[in-house]
């Protein structure tokens, strides 16, 4: 009997136990290549059928990884009140709304009442969660520039998406709420990520990806203001929008780096980013006419692709290989 406790103690724990929360950053990285692919068929006058199957295959994914996430809850809350508790994990924790806030803008041409009762409740949830982990950020827990990275910036992403469909939904002071809320976040965290750069030591290289994401809030944010200012690009929409420009140059910078990593599921912070500013590129060149926006918008879709096809081999090939869901180390 005690050989077969010992042997149970020393057995190593079950997958599910460390299905990370990060995981929902996939459903984030397929609904904005769909939000990307269809503006694309916009400009060139195609019909919606390629954004609809892949907003589709991202509820799917949403659907799966959510399923999962909830079993590992129920069996193993200890493990999801850890991650809850983690410095860096918890700021992860807003991508699951987020993930339901873009499913829901890629259903609003197909079905305004799926995409409606999603957005109310992915919109609610958010702002609980987005308190959820700002209490925690203030709390008398201990934080360290070490545990500060661009990752900190993904619940003030999910508040500046609440209005994309928000305001064609009707809910224009809901959507001036969050997009408020998003824009002081990210001004706030922009000044404490720079700071951690440039004055303390490098990002660990498992989240040295999370860089990309200084393009989403700018990017979204741009998004967001056309919606909430009525398509108008006015000075506050190029500031958002040349802001974007400027990250997304600063990554560049950082890509050799970058592909020489080895793969993590962190890897999926390259993602969305990469579609917001497509998108924002899009809506851009549509307001204006500007060829060099409608030029940035094709070669970033372009790069776009090729950052989810990567995302997808590696990812299936670390499956494979039984090189996630293991505990860190």
């Amino acid at each position: 009997m005690d050989a077969e406790l010992t042997a149970a103690s020393q057995a190593p724990a079950p997958k599910l136990v460390h299905f990370p929360v990060t995981f929902f950053a996939v459903v984030m990285g397929l609904a904005g290549l769909a939000l990307a692919t269809h503006r694309v068929e916009l400009y060139f006058g195609a019909p919606a059928t390629a954004s609809l199957v892949l907003i589709a295959v991202a509820a799917l994914a949403f659907v799966a990884i959510a399923a999962l996430f909830v079993l590992k809850g129920l069996r193993h809350a200890d493990a999801l009140r850890a991650e809850w508790n983690h410095p860096v994990k918890i700021a992860f924790f807003p991508a699951i709304t987020i993930g339901v806030l873009l499913i829901s803008a890629g259903l609003l041409p197909v079905s305004q009442p799926l995409a409606h009762g999603l957005w109310v409740c992915a919109a609610s949830v958010h702002l609980v969660v987005t308190l959820g982990v700002i209490a925690a950020w203030i709390s008398h827990r201990t934080f360290e520039q070490a545990h500060l990275t661009p990752a900190w910036f993904i619940p003030a992403v999910g508040n500046v998406l609440v209005p994309i469909a928000g305001v064609r939904l009707g809910y224009l002071e809901v959507s001036w709420f969050f997009f408020s809320i998003g824009m002081l976040l990210w001004l706030v965290f922009l000044t404490l990520v720079f700071n951690r750069l440039i004055f303390h030591n490098p990002l660990p290289e498992r989240l040295l990806p999370t860089l990309v994401i200084l393009i989403a809030p700018p990017s979204a944010g741009f998004v967001a203001w056309l919606q909430i200012n009525g398509g108008e690009i006015d000075g506050v929409a190029r500031f958002l929008y040349y802001c974007a420009l400027m990250f997304t140059l600063v990554t560049l910078t950082q890509v050799k780096k970058l592909l020489k990593l080895p793969f993590a599921m962190s890897w999926w912070a390259y993602s969305f980013p990469v579609a917001a500013f497509v998108i924002a590129s899009a809506l851009f060149a549509d307001a204006t006419g500007a060829a060099f926006q409608r030029v940035t918008m094709l070669v970033a879709y372009a790069v776009l692709w090729g950052v989810i096809l990567l995302l997808l081999g590696k990812t299936f090939g670390a499956i494979r290989r039984d090189e996630i869901c293991r505990p860190e180390g």
